[in-house]
This record gives structure tokens, C-alpha cells and sequence, in this order.
């Protein structure tokens, strides 16, 4: 089919991989616009426009879809479907329409649960034990449209949002591939989503990536494995900002939570500890935490700052 492909971030890479190996004829990618960054504050592209470029798919960066010039342009493509994953803006109704099967989308979660701009790490924070991927047909509200198909992976008892996002990147671009497939073949039915269970991933915070240390064990470390490995979840030790990228469970320490409490280091919180396993400090690579410990004095009884 002839396929339009609207992508950005990593996490869209293996989708468009899997159907132009499929045979399909993508037409066009859109993509974000390059956006500065670094200290240098050089414009990077974005990995989809990275990968479409490599292959020869013409590459389109709209500010907008909102003008009825962009919108003639994208009608003009006469695709057959627009496939879309983790694009980054809103498509008008015009959009969504000019495609003949109109645009599939595939999102990171099992509709209903986790409509939104962060299905993994809202997941890994409210300790979901299931994480799969949703293939819908889109229509005009926020990932409300009828599922075609959707699965689920095996991720671990604790997984970290970069394992999630690894794992349903791969199976998701499988899941449009066979999506596409049936589309093609007349074989698929979209069925509603329930009316129950329905749950909103909202756009992570800068506050919520902050360590509040009277909260309890099992809350911290999910917040660090939802920020792991980007943007991490953080706290400070004087001056100094440190992220902290794994952690472990210490459900038997007691300790004024915040504090140091021996030299492995183990850190108490409001209710049992947290082994502290890989670090980062401000302006340094990712380290063990025996590493730190080398060059930056974290005895027992330091005070760790987070959320006041």
C-alpha cells in the first residue's frame, strides 16, 4: 500500500523499518522540525527524519497541519493509509480523513488504559504488572479510537521505562506490519474500546522527577525505574545534583528517611531503604555507586536532599 508515515523520536525508528521491509511504498515521513540542542545548541534532526533520509523517503517538517495549504499537500500524497507512532502533534480531522483507510496509530499501552503523552513511565510508575502495545484506527480524540490489534511483552517484575519503550518499539512495529497486512486483506475488525478502565498518561513534570525521600521505598524506586534512563529521577547532597538510575529494595531498613544509613550506601525513606546501585553526578558519565563513593564522601548519617 502506499503508506504515509508520520514519526519522530526512536521509539517510531522501528515501525518504519518493519513496513517498507514489508513492502510497502512509503511516500512520504513527517516528522518534527530539527530542534536545537546541546550546549552548542545545534539543530538535530529527528531520528525518524535520520533513518528516512538514509533510505530515500522524502522527509516533510510542518510547524503545522493546521492550514489548509498543509493539508492540500498531504491529500495530494493519495495514500492509502497514514501510519502514525509518537509523532508529537495533533492531527486535524482533514488529516485523519485523507487517507483511504484513513491513519492507524500505534501507542504504547493496552487501551483503555494510558490514553496520553506518557503511557510507559505512567505505567512503571503506578506499578502496572502488564505492558503491551495498542495498533488503533485514529479518529478525533485522544487515543479513543477502535483497537485492531494489540499485545502484550514480557518486561520483568521491575522493569525501567527504557526497557518498556525497547520492548514495545519492536513488538508495536510487528503489530502495524500484521495490522497493515490485514487492512489490506480485508481481514481485520476494529472492536470499540471498553468504557471501563480508562486511564489518562499526562505528560511528565519536572517536580514529579524529584526524589521525596518520606515517601515509601517501593514509590521511589518505581519513580526511578519510570525515569530510567531519561530525564532520572534526582535528589542533591549539598550543592551537588546526583540522579539516581537503580536502586534496590531494602524493605528491613529503619532510618530518618533521607539519610545515610551505612557505607554500601543504603538510604532510608519513609518506609523501609534503598541499596543505591548506579548514579550519576552533575556533569559526569553514569557510575556505580561504590564508584561515587571513590571520589564524593557519602558517610553514614548524610542528610540527601529532595522534595522539602
Amino acid at each position: 500500500m502506499r503508506v504515509v508515515f508520520l514519526g519522530t523520536p526512536d521509539f517510531a525508528v522501528p515501525t518504519l523499518r518493519a513496513i517498507a521491509h514489508a513492502g510497502h511504498q512509503i511516500v512520504c515521513a513527517y516528522t518534527q522540525p530539527p530542534r536545537p540542542a546541546g550546549r552548542g545548541q545545534r539543530e538535530l534532526q529527528s531520528a525518524v527524519m535520520r533513518v528516512a533520509e538514509a533510505s530515500a523517503i522524502p522527509v516533510r517538517t510542518p510547524r503545522s497541519l493546521k492550514d489548509v495549504a498543509a493539508q492540500a499537500e498531504f491529500a495530494a500524497l493519495n495514500a492509502d493509509v497514514g501510519v502514525v507512532v509518537a509523532y508529537g502533534m495533533i492531527l486535524p480531522p482533514a488529516i485523519l480523513a485523507a487517507p483511504r483507510f484513513g491513519c492507524l496509530n500505534l501507542h504504547a499501552s493496552l487501551l483503555p488504559r494510558w490514553r496520553g503523552a506518557a503511557p510507559i513511565q505512567r505505567a512503571v510508575l503506578a506499578g502496572d504488572e502488564r505492558f503491551g502495545a495498542s495498533v488503533m484506527q485514529m479518529d478525533a480524540g485522544l487515543d479513543t479510537g477502535p483497537v485492531l490489534l494489540e499485545d502484550e511483552v514480557a518486561v520483568g517484575p521491575r522493569p525501567t521505562a527504557g526497557i518498556v519503550h525497547d520492548a514495545l518499539a519492536e513488538r508495536g512495529a510487528a503489530l502495524m506490519a500484521e495490522a497493515l497486512a490485514g487492512l489490506a486483506s480485508g481481514t481485520l475488525t476494529p472492536q470499540p474500546q471498553p468504557t471501563e478502565g480508562v486511564t489518562y498518561a499526562k505528560k511528565i513534570t519536572n517536580e514529579e522527577t524529584v526524589i521525596d525521600w518520606r515517601r515509601t521505598a517501593v514509590e521511589i524506586d518505581r519513580q526511578v525505574r519510570a525515569f530510567a534512563p531519561v530525564p532520572g529521577a534526582w535528589f542533591r547532597v549539598g550543592e551537588t545534583r546526583i540522579r539516581l538510575l537503580e536502586a534496590e529494595l531494602e524493605p528491613g531498613a529503619r532510618g530518618t528517611p533521607g539519610t545515610v544509613l551505612d557505607a554500601v550506601p543504603i538510604v532510608a525513606t519513609g518506609a523501609g531503604g534503598l541499596r543505591l546501585l548506579h548514579v550519576q553526578r552533575e556533569g559526569k558519565k553514569p557510575m556505580t555507586a561504590s564508584e561515587l563513593l571513590r571520589g564524593f564522601a557519602l558517610p553514614p548519617g548524610t542528610p540527601l536532599a529532595g522534595a522539602s
